[in-house]
């Protein structure tokens, strides 16, 4: 089978599924987000998130939601900040996009004293403006890889070897579109897309461009580029991503101009590195604000977790952020809309 097929049933199985059945995140599951390891990301998303609406007229009601949002950490600690506002938690109607009943659960015991709603997929969203978030959502949709063979391309397949899975390479075919995303790639060069990234960048952006308001996606990965990117990731360490099949996160990384091209007729802010947004936003103020009183151990926590969201070493050059917003709206918080747009050099 070709790899997207793979990896959605690895993550997404109804009763095998890795995100069908555990909570991954923390010390004692597979991977830490930004959100788990300091308030002051979430804090900061909604202090963005409550400016956006600000600077678009604070629209009477509108849609809040998140994709992928996991335990829920990112959106308490963003509606603590974003409420200060006046009118905005009374305007907002809050929907998670999951589909994992086990991060449901978790989601419900976080946000409790918020009404949440869920959805399966964005399309099921309700009616009315859009503030969305989506960190680490797309690096984990099934992607498919190729290999370009002089002027074709072979599809990177799963298959049965013996006891267990092997990758193997499809015959070759013409592939016009691939031809097209990556004009340069040389001989023997392994390429990556996401059509289910695509599609969700897509209805995001018509809904923005029709009904107004923004969104904010953060994530791993780079403006454009080749390149095998696959990863598996158990216990917070690198695993074979053939081994157990359900047992690991299946991840590769984001290729943000196909996001943005996806998206179409919307403004797009970005993609900046996550450090720079974050130190934009005033990271190092509230680090200092939270540091305030503590004891030695308190404060070397906040600047670890400081160093861990910003630096360039750590998170801070791998995650970048993009923004979309209606093509009329004022100019996003943190990002750069005077950056090329999407088809240009970069």
């Amino acid at each position: 089978m070709p790899l997207d097929e793979y990896m959605a049933l690895c993550l997404g199985h109804p009763e095998h599924g890795y995100y069908a059945t555990r909570d991954p995140l923390g010390a004692a599951g597979d991977f830490t987000t930004a959100p788990e390891i300091s308030q002051m990301f979430g804090e900061l998303v909604g202090a963005w998130l409550a400016e956006v609406w600000r600077g678009q007229g604070a629209p009477a009601r509108f849609v809040l939601a998140e994709l992928g949002p996991g335990r829920g950490t990112l959106m308490r600690d963003a509606l603590r900040v974003a409420s200060r506002l006046p009118g905005f938690a009374e305007a907002a109607e809050l929907w998670l996009v999951e589909t994992s009943p086990a991060l449901r659960a978790r989601q419900a015991e976080t946000l409790a004293g918020h009404g949440p709603n869920w959805a399966a997929r964005v399309e099921e969203l309700p009616a009315g403006p859009l503030y969305l978030v989506a960190n680490e959502f797309f690096d984990a949709l099934p992607a498919r890889q190729f290999r370009r063979a002089d002027m074709a391309w072979l599809e990177r397949l799963v298959e049965r070897a013996g006891p267990g899975l092997a990758f193997r390479w499809g015959p070759p075919r013409a592939e016009p579109e691939l031809a097209r995303r990556f004009p340069l790639a040389p001989d023997g060069a392994v390429v990556e897309c996401c059509p289910a990234a695509e599609a969700i960048a897509g209805a995001v952006g018509a809904r923005i461009a029709s009904a107004g308001g923004a969104a904010l996606v953060i994530d791993y990965g780079a403006w454009d580029g080749t390149g095998d990117t696959l990863q598996a990731l158990r216990a917070h360490d690198s695993v074979d991503p053939l081994a157990e099949p359900g047992a690991a996160d299946l991840t590769t990384h984001v290729r943000f101009r196909a996001l943005a091209e996806a998206a179409g007729p919307v403004a797009v802010a970005g993609p900046v590195a996550q450090g720079v947004f974050l130190e934009r936003l005033g990271i190092t103020a509230r680090a200092n604000a939270l540091a305030r009183g503590r004891d030695a151990g308190g404060v070397a926590a906040i600047a670890a977790a400081h160093r861990r969201l910003t630096h360039p070493d750590e998170m801070g050059n791998l995650f970048r952020v993009l923004g979309f917003a209606p093509s009329n709206s004022a100019p996003l918080p943190g990002l750069d809309p005077a950056e090329p747009r999407p088809g240009m050099d970069r």
